[in-house]
């Protein structure tokens, strides 16, 4: 069959292609083509995704169960044990509680008695907590001396996991003044606890982590640091360990507090110690001056805060101290596995409901571009039906007339 455009002149060619591309269609139809293949990618994607979560969402709960059991079986062994340090960590809330205009006190109102009040808002499920309610020690003594090396303000910080959730514990208006209508000034007047003054916010992803291994089958995840060392190989006398690695932290918040995997210890309390040396008396401290990288205190009351930085005269009593530690909890072994099992099995989740968000965020916008592809096709069909009709009398007219 014979090509329609043969029979026109050039000139009428060249006119027809100009306002009517003839190598647009095949473009069209791969461009949509491709396009209902990347929304098909990130449909089954997506599907594939919400499985893993629901796998996820199963396990949790066997988990969950699992630990339930555990409560209820060891709940009247718990009746009959030792409680001192719940006395401990009441008393250590009581005084939170007494700094009435503080973030810290403010908080933990809300959490006893309004926590309700504060549940709608999402940047809360962001908030860890207060330093002093995220460890525990083993002696009375330490947790005078690691509160005073602290010293209230940190004590009090309160520890958020993200960025976001910082900027929305305090706005500020067009003039750069403090909204009392927001984050937690707000919710200071609503229960009336005001809060006055500055208070410290801690971002556990903002913060440059521990850069190293763990102590190899610690089920404290306990920092592996490079002890100082005497030329004769062997460590300073006196020497107890680092500060850091003295700090007992929940098992639920050993692993997986931030979205990078990361726990309390690698970094909010190497944020807070560091390389902060523990020696048993101040003599044995200042003997290990020349073998010490950062600061240092003694069980007997010396503080060194770095490099000839000395603490001198008496300390003031420490009242806002870390709760001491009990010794070992009855549960068993299994409970704690468990318990970091399922902390996982959350973080995972967490994980992938932002992979669902992002991949969601991309099928929305393949599926924008295929529905305009899909009008400048459905334009291109029209044009191109009135172009034929154009064609087809352009070619009656110029055929001659037997």
């Amino acid at each position: 069959m014979e090509p329609i455009l043969s029979h026109f002149h050039l000139p009428t060619i060249l006119r027809l292609s100009r306002t009517f591309p003839l190598t647009k269609m095949p473009k069209l139809e791969d461009d949509i083509h491709c396009l209902g293949l990347k929304i098909k990618q990130h449909e089954d994607n997506i599907k594939y995704l919400r499985q893993q979560v629901h796998r996820l969402d199963d396990s949790i709960l066997d988990m969950q169960v699992a630990l339930g059991k555990y409560h209820s079986s060891s709940t009247h062994r718990m009746e009959n044990k030792d409680l001192s340090h719940v006395g401990s960590e009441e008393e250590m809330v009581e005084h939170i509680l007494a700094h009435e205009n503080s973030a810290a006190g403010t908080l933990f109102q809300l959490k006893a008695c309004h926590e309700s009040h504060a549940s709608h808002l999402a940047w809360m499920k962001d908030v860890v907590g207060v330093v002093a309610t995220l460890g525990n020690v083993e002696d009375d003594n330490l947790s005078r001396l690691l509160s005073e090396y602290l010293g209230t303000e940190k004590m009090l910080a309160v520890v958020c996991k993200t960025h976001n959730c910082v900027k929305a514990l305090e706005a500020y208006d067009k003039e750069g003044f403090i909204s009392k209508t927001s984050g937690l000034h707000e919710l200071g007047a609503s229960i009336e606890r005001p809060l006055d003054g500055r208070f410290l916010a801690i971002c556990l992803e903002n913060l440059r982590p521990f850069v190293g291994n763990f102590v190899v089958n610690d089920p404290q995840r306990r920092l592996d640091i490079v002890k100082p060392r005497l030329p004769n190989g062997e460590t300073p006398p006196g020497f107890l360990g680092f500060a850091v690695n003295m700090i007992n932290i929940d098992k639920s918040n050993l692993y997986f507090v931030t979205s990078s995997g990361r726990g309390l210890r690698e970094t909010l309390f190497y944020s807070l110690f560091s390389r902060l040396q523990v020696y048993r008396t101040r003599e044995e401290m200042l003997r290990a001056l020349p073998f010490m990288t950062d600061a240092a205190l003694s069980l007997d009351g010396g503080i060194m805060r770095g490099a000839g930085m000395f603490c001198l005269g008496k300390g003031k009593d420490v009242v806002l101290r870390f709760p001491k530690n009990s010794g070992r909890s009855s549960l068993p072994k299994e409970y704690f596995e468990t318990e970091t099992a399922m902390k996982e099995e959350k973080w995972k989740k967490e994980r992938l409901s932002e992979d669902i968000r992002r991949e969601q965020i991309v099928l929305d916008q393949v599926k924008f571009n295929y529905e305009i592809k899909k009008q400048e096709f459905v334009k291109y069909l029209a044009e191109s039906s009135s172009h034929s009709t154009q064609l087809q009398s352009e070619r009656e007219r110029l055929t001659p007339r037997s």
